[in-house]
């Protein structure tokens, strides 16, 4: 597919992680170190969320950061369970049915990030003390030194937490 994005820009439909990717919001964060990246496409089955939790254990322990394991696991649930079951765009035949993950190293840092098809945005809810969801991205927030959002160009979105 010939791409008709501006030199810089990526979409959805390209090879991801670009080489060199940070979330911009991060830039900030970023310290000498190795780097490294791991790629995973999460198809829309009920496994798919233990698979991107192994993937990431196998991933870390292999880059010899384990000790990030326990809290990246459960953002990545989080976020992997949040792509699956709302940036999935399954009443549209023409857009993609899957999700990307990907695990980037810089340093110490590791990012943690999603894309899917869908343009809606994450947004922390406050649920109320019977609602039985709804504290994901708290728990996101909570574990991470800096987690956001970007759009994606024709359509979707990343959603991104980086930990230390």
């Amino acid at each position: 597919m010939q791409s008709t994005t501006a030199p810089g820009q990526w979409t959805t439909f390209d090879w991801w992680p670009p080489v060199g990717w940070w979330p911009e919001a991060a830039r900030d964060l970023l310290v000498p170190g190795p780097s490294m990246s791991a790629t995973f496409v999460l198809p829309p089955t009920a496994t798919s969320v233990h698979t991107a939790r192994s993937f990431t254990v196998g991933a870390l322990t292999g880059w010899g950061l384990g000790e990030l394991a326990d809290n990246m696991e459960l953002v990545v649930s989080e976020l992997a369970t949040n792509a699956l079951r709302h940036g999935l765009c399954l009443d549209d035949p023409a857009r993609q049915r899957s999700v990307h993950m990907s695990l980037v190293r810089r340093g110490p840092l590791v990012t943690s990030a999603f894309t899917d098809p869908a343009s809606s945005v994450p947004v922390l809810r406050y649920p109320g003390p019977l609602d039985t969801g709804g504290l994901g991205l708290h728990i996101v927030e909570s574990l991470s030194l800096r987690w956001g959002w970007s759009a994606l160009a024709p359509h979707g979105k990343i959603v991104w937490a980086v930990l230390s």
